[in-house]
């Protein structure tokens, strides 16, 4: 199991202190594992192959889109 440290991001205009890693940790934390997303982290769009790469650190602002059908 990889450590993980606690750091504080604004992901979609809240803080929040998360235990992530990676940008596939703040995906996983919301529940977002295997769905259609768009993550922009720090002004810059993510491929799906950049997320496990992706390192979190403090103060680091992410947007998560993703869709929902319905009616």
């Amino acid at each position: 199991m990889e450590y993980r440290e606690s750091v504080d991001l604004k992901v979609n205009g809240v803080l929040h202190t998360l235990e992530a890693g990676t940008i596939q940790d703040v995906i996983a934390h919301f529940g977002l594992t295997g769905k259609p997303v768009i993550v922009e982290a720090d002004g810059k769009i993510l491929t799906p192959e950049q997320w496990d790469d992706t390192r979190t650190t403090t103060g680091m602002v992410i947007e998560l889109v993703h869709f929902v059908g319905g009616g």
